[in-house]
């Protein structure tokens, strides 16, 4: 029972210091860049930062993963370590270096020849990622939950507060001539300052971390500091993770990028149109801290249930309680959109449009997590990786015929599309190699119960409520309606949640 609590304690500090994370990153700096910046310099970061994340990948070789796999045991945890370390040391150090020397041939390819800068910036960022991998991954697996979240929480502090002390204090500096601001402050940087800001925080961070390295530098007793025939075992171990993590990121990230080399017009005009569809796309981002939070639980939570051999039933709750507080967050989210929109400056809100798509896409990614349990259960992984190429491929071929028509609803549609295919690929096939009794009719009267409330707002608001405080008043009508509907339906299940057995 203790190991239980122990574990359940640290899912969630770690799921506490990605949620915190994100959500300070979100509450703060989204609004920030976007009444700070134009459209353009906020798809130039959000372009430089998709691209980052497939290269992290291709540099980390999902090393940290077969950390956990093959350093389960503490004997021989450090030799794994230290196997994994310098095969990601070497990737790094081959990769960065042959990117940096083709820094302005990378600049131009990306269609920012004036921003070189910005490409040598983001390498260095990506580099201190890629290197802060395996150590992070060490604390997880030495159970070191509090270390591994304040670190979390300390690199973005740093990374607000000197984005904040470059943008808003350095013009006052570099005016007054105070600090030596002439020699490090550069006025025409910009948005620049806010990849200067992520590798500070970084290398500050890798500081900290830097002692997860020493096994490199201690002499094993009776073993090689490097050993060929443990990293041929975890290569072929995480290669399907690869594949899959390129899979994911080509799902979640791809259709910014592709906006900038399919929209018509000129650079300039994709990229601005590029800008509106990002900022739209950090909206979600209140459904998707509830996916995210939920998965960072009830993977755990899963696990536990199997090697308890519980009954298969308590997954299809958990997926059914998971589609009811999503429905209803959509609800809310949506039907609340006009106070929402504040989130973002004035020049970003014509996308607001694609926000209520984006969410439902993150619910069906949230009912992906739940239905796809089954294959890391029954240890049939290589299914997630053709999920997600299937994924991939739906992400991929409608980007590329509608976005020239549609623009980025073609890309956000592509999304809900994508996700909706892998949920229910993930459903059928579990049905088929490890039956679990979802109740599929619950499940989607909860989604169409959502749709049916929202439309009748979206009604209302067109026809009949006047603007003002008024329409939030039916706004929260809205969302005690599908509630009603809900309990009509099911009043004995959601009764049975609150009410002891025993009573």
């Amino acid at each position: 029972m203790s190991v239980l609590k122990k574990l359940a304690g640290q899912t969630v500090i770690y799921g506490l210091s990605s949620i915190l994370s994100r959500l300070l990153s979100f509450v703060i700096l989204t609004p920030y860049l976007t009444y700070k910046f134009e459209r353009v310099d906020f798809a130039i970061q959000t372009d430089l930062y998709v691209w980052a994340a497939f290269l992290l990948v291709l540099l980390t070789h999902r090393m940290e993963t077969a950390l956990f796999r093959f350093g389960a045991k503490a004997e021989n945890r450090n030799q794994v370590f230290r196997t994994a370390a310098f095969s990601v040391l070497f990737h790094t150090s081959i990769i960065l270096g042959s990117l940096a020397l083709l820094g302005p041939s990378l600049a131009h390819w990306l269609a920012y020849p004036e921003f070189t800068h910005y490409v040598y910036l983001m390498l260095g960022i990506i580099g201190f990622d890629a290197l802060m991998a395996l150590p992070f991954a060490r604390l997880r697996l030495a159970g070191k939950a509090i270390p591994f979240a304040a670190l979390k929480i300390l690199n973005l502090l740093i990374y607000l507060g000197a984005l904040l002390f470059f943008l808003e204090l350095g013009p006052s500096l570099a005016q007054s001539g105070s600090l030596g601001s002439a020699y490090w402050f550069d006025p025409n940087l910009g948005i620049g300052y806010l990849f200067v800001a992520n590798l500070l925080a970084n290398l500050i961070c890798f500081l900290f971390l830097l002692p997860q390295y020493r096994f490199l530098l201690q002499k094993p007793k009776g073993q090689p500091y490097f050993d060929p025939q443990l990293w041929q075992k975890m290569m072929r171990y995480a290669l399907p993770l690869i594949f899959a993590g390129f899979a994911s990121m080509i799902n979640e990230l791809a259709d910014r990028s592709l906006l900038k080399v399919l929209l018509p017009g000129t650079i300039e005009e994709r990229l601005a149109q590029m800008g509106v569809y990002s900022a739209a796309y950090k909206l979600a981002v209140f459904m998707n801290l509830f996916t995210q939070a939920f998965n960072y639980a009830a993977e755990p939570f899963f696990f536990r249930q199997a090697a308890a051999k519980q009954d298969k039933a308590i997954y299809a709750q958990v997926a059914r309680l998971f589609t009811l507080v999503g429905a209803l967050a959509f609800v809310g989210l949506v039907c609340f959109m006009d106070l929402i929109q504040y989130f973002l400056g004035q020049d970003f809100r014509e996308g607001i449009g694609v926000v209520p798509i984006l969410l439902m896409a993150n619910l069906f990614l949230g009912l992906y997590y739940n239905f796809a349990i089954w294959f890391k259960l029954s240890d049939r992984t290589q299914y997630g990786a053709y999920i997600a190429v299937l994924g991939a491929g739906i992400t991929l071929t409608l980007n590329f015929l509608l976005i020239p028509i549609l623009g980025y609803w073609a890309s956000a549609w592509a999304t809900l599309a994508c996700y909706f295919a892998m949920s229910m690929t993930a459903y059928f096939l579990g049905q088929k190699h490890y039956p679990i009794p979802y109740p599929l009719q619950s499940i989607f009267f909860y989604i169409f119960a959502a749709l049916g409330s929202v439309c009748l707002f979206w009604g209302l608001q067109a026809y009949v409520l006047p603007i003002g405080p008024i329409q939030y008043i039916f706004s929260a009508l809205c969302c005690l309606l599908f509630l009603g509907l809900v309990f009509l339906k099911d009043r004995r299940w959601l009764l049975s949640i609150f009410r002891p057995k025993s009573a």
